[in-house]
């Protein structure tokens, strides 16, 4: 049999300084033991793979500790020392999850009683503490209010909101932060060290947000990592190991639609999908990637990444190139669209029609400034029977007066705007109002009526009054 040991039991701290990412709990456990100020209860929440079993081991060893040095173990004595042999008879942990009824707790209060063979201290560890039945719960609380001197409950959950209040009363409660990406790369960077392991900065970025704050799946995805690559991790292949879209992906699909080229990014949709990653799985790390370019905009907001190194230096690149109004609009329309992905019939198709969405500003800029100009004939607004008239691609629309208004303020208020000679002209024709304007701005003003931002795609745009009771009802009617 091998003799391997995983990285996340190899590595596992064994004094309250290396425990990473918890200074708060571990400062004042420490001040705790150096003051002799001790708890009889202790609960310990926070999410999973942070270190609550493993701060509750090392307090536990450094109450009971003969000749404690700085409120840290001395491993010498015969209470470090059996404890690290895992034949302390002063330490107990049990798990709640499979001993959850009122006999188990009995049989915990029977060995409450027993005085301690050596050191100072029974502890008692009860993991998964939330698992207990409300009866057992009840039949602990005398127990745990008033226990002998020598007792110390130290309690963990990860679902602290499933704990009773009279249970929450009786103990000193430290909650656990999840592991922040910065310091579980440092981490990750230690043991790749101890190693001999070779590994480039945005492949332990990548594990270290993949574990999603816990320490232990984070070494559990680099083992998992090392098995695949050998000695030397490299990002390509770290992504395809923990099947995950790398940086690169998004990269790519955000530069394409703020080109306005979304015959590329429905491509690169297209190859994700190929590559087995899900609509819905492509959609939230896009959103994501957004969410990050918009927060790298801002020097005071860098450490909301939660990235080092030249992944940092991409994100600050590519979010200077875009604009923040379509960002947040971005952000939005994913959002909403992710809301939608469940119950829609075409899940890809509406992936696919919001990347179009996407790709319309991109598209409108590179007509203004003359790339691929689309040859549109003049808008002619007819007023018949209290209603203008409106053919767009051979099709006839109706449009109720207050929209034409609405379009006319937009006109007259972007004067500006309207003196791009660069891009092909179109004429709109109103009773008492003619304007020569860009097509873009015209294609730009009949798309947004409707919400839907594909300005210079040649679409069949219905067009849609927002003073209506919902915001965007209809009031246009296309006319067959």
């Amino acid at each position: 049999m091998s003799d391997f040991i995983v990285s996340a039991r190899k590595y596992r701290p064994a004094t309250f300084r290396s425990v990473v990412g918890q200074q708060h709990v571990t400062s004042t456990l420490r001040n705790a033991i150096e003051r002799g100020q001790l708890a009889h209860a202790y609960l310990f929440c926070g999410p999973r793979g942070v270190g609550k079993t493993t701060c509750a081991r090392i307090f536990a060893k450094a109450i009971n500790c003969l000749s404690p040095e700085e409120a840290e173990a001395c491993n010498r004595c015969e209470s470090c020392r059996s404890f690290d042999e895992g034949r302390s008879l002063n330490i107990h942990e049990l798990d709640a999850a499979s001993n959850n009824s009122v006999e188990d707790i009995r049989s915990l209060i029977e060995q409450v009683r027993i005085l301690p063979q050596s050191g100072r201290y029974s502890v008692f560890i009860i993991d998964e503490v939330h698992m207990l039945s409300a009866a057992a719960f009840n039949a602990f609380l005398k127990t745990l209010e008033e226990p002998p001197a020598h007792a110390v409950f130290i309690l963990a959950t990860t679902e602290k909101h499933k704990i009773i209040p009279t249970i929450l009363s009786r103990c000193q409660v430290y909650d656990f932060n999840r592991i922040r990406v910065e310091d579980a790369v440092d981490y990750l960077r230690y043991i790749a060290g101890e190693e001999g392991v070779a590994a480039d900065d945005e492949s332990l970025n990548l594990i270290a947000r993949k574990a999603d704050g816990g320490m232990r799946d984070a070494l559990s995805m680099f083992d998992k990592a090392v098995s695949f690559c050998g000695g030397d991790l490299r990002y390509k292949e770290v992504a395809r190991t923990l099947n995950v879209l790398d940086y690169d992906t998004y990269f790519t699909i955000t530069d394409l639609l703020l080109a306005g080229d979304y015959v590329q990014a429905l491509l690169a949709f297209d190859e994700v999908l190929s590559n087995g990653f899900s609509g819905q799985t492509f959609m939230a790390g896009l959103n994501r990637h957004l969410r990050d370019l918009m927060v790298a905009r801002d020097v005071r907001a860098l450490r909301l990444l939660e990235m080092t190194g030249t992944l940092l230096e991409r994100y600050r690149a590519q979010a200077a190139a875009c604009d923040p109004n379509y960002l947040f609009g971005a952000i939005a329309l994913l959002t909403e669209l992710d809301g939608k992905f469940r119950q829609s019939s075409d899940q890809r198709l509406l992936v696919e029609l919001g990347l179009m969405k996407l790709a319309g500003p991109g598209a409108l800029k590179a007509c203004d400034t003359g790339a691929a100009p689309l040859p549109l004939p003049p808008l002619r607004l007819l007023l018949v029977s209290g209603h203008y008239e409106v053919h767009i691609d051979s099709i006839l629309y109706r449009i109720c007066p207050q929209c034409i208004h609405h379009i006319i303020f937009q006109v007259k208020h972007q004067s500006g705007y309207l003196m791009a000679r660069t891009s092909p002209e179109r004429r709109i024709l109103m009773p008492g109002y003619s304007k020569t304007i860009s097509t873009g701005f015209t294609n730009s003003l009949l798309c947004k009526m409707n919400d839907l931002i594909i300005p210079t795609f040649r679409s069949r745009t219905r067009i849609y009054n927002r003073n209506t009771s919902n915001g965007f009802g209809s009031v246009g009617h296309r006319l067959s």
